[in-house]
């Protein structure tokens, strides 16, 4: 697939128009924190599904022709791109296939057959195959594909309208690096409406993908390892989206499960926010202070997360 260009505003200000009253407008709220920045949290947990997904899929549902529907979707996704597809699907009346990794939590899981969705369990590699190869032997249906699909990275991107609606002076955005459509699509908001602003990708070490391609100048397969952290992390970065990622980024802050943990827990203490692996990454990068910021916001991507290992991560250990 060839490079994406990063979405025009015109086209997130659309998507805006399209989600309205299938994706909540989230609170952006202040994390008590003891430092000199003030760190906030963009809690894209509360969504229907907990996830931010639900953004970009409605809107690369609601731009498909009803024709290329007719035989319904089908995505590949650790859990969350799922539920949001599936969300959308229940609404629009089509029928849902997923295909997900071994690996992936039951909470999620138990979502997708909530919705109805019809699951293909598949080992890692072969649910990286069907992310690349945008398809999966056997399922028919349009495929929206969780990151890489430029209504999806629109859809994402309205996120950024809110945090500068609720918060214009911010200086840093945390957001945690799955794939890049999260990312992109709120730096490409940010760029046209607040420049001075950056944007960085959190990632966790088990599985660093684009701070691995920024060290090598181009993406590298790296050594993935599969953790609590499900929601982020790949074997590599998607080189359709590489250009974009490289271009509106600042970087990438990598952080340890240990990191991850520490942040689910003060999450959970200090504002009563219950968040996944993947959705306290970014709140463990503001708060291991390597960032200069005056105002941080912290995306807190989603809240799915298997209860017996929210429970050993709040009695202190690593799952």
């Amino acid at each position: 697939m060839r490079p994406l260009d990063p979405p025009a505003l015109a086209d997130i200000l659309a998507a805006r128009e399209r989600i309205q009253g299938v994706a909540l407008r989230t609170p952006l709220v202040r994390l008590p924190h003891d430092g000199p920045a003030e760190i906030w949290l963009k809690l894209e947990n509360l969504q229907p599904i907990g996830s931010f997904k639900i953004r970009g899929a409605c809107n690369a549902m609601r731009s498909a022709s009803r024709e290329s529907l007719a035989h319904g979707v089908v995505t590949a996704s650790a859990g969350n791109m799922a539920q949001g597809v599936g969300w959308n699907a229940r609404l629009m009346n089509v029928p849902f296939d997923v295909v997900v990794p071994d690996h992936a939590p039951r909470t999620k899981l138990e979502a997708i057959e909530r919705l109805g969705g019809r699951i293909t369990k598949v080992p890692f590699d072969a649910w990286w195959t069907a992310m690349v190869e945008r398809r999966h032997p056997g399922l028919e249906g349009l495929f929206i594909h969780p990151v890489s699909d430029p209504a999806v990275i629109a859809g994402n991107g309205t996120v950024a309208l809110e945090i500068l609606e609720d918060l214009p002076d911010v200086d840093t955005v945390i957001v945690p690096y799955g794939g890049g459509g999260q990312c992109c699509g709120v730096a490409a908001a940010l760029r046209e409406l607040r420049p001075a602003a950056k944007v960085w990708a959190a990632e966790v070490d088990t599985a660093a993908p684009f701070a691995a391609a920024l060290a090598a100048g181009e993406p590298r397969a790296i050594d993935y390892k599969a953790s609590f952290v499900d929601g982020i992390g790949a074997k590599g970065v998607l080189a359709e989206m590489w250009p974009m990622a490289r271009e509106l980024l600042a970087g990438s802050q990598v952080v340890s499960l240990s990191e991850v943990a520490a942040a689910i827990r003060l999450l959970v203490e200090r504002v009563r926010v219950v968040a996944e692996g993947a959705g306290a990454a970014a709140v463990a990068v503001a708060c291991s202070g390597r960032l200069e910021g005056r105002k941080i916001v912290c995306v807190v991507s989603g809240g799915n997360i298997d209860t017996a290992t929210l429970t050993g991560i709040l009695a202190g250990t690593i799952p």
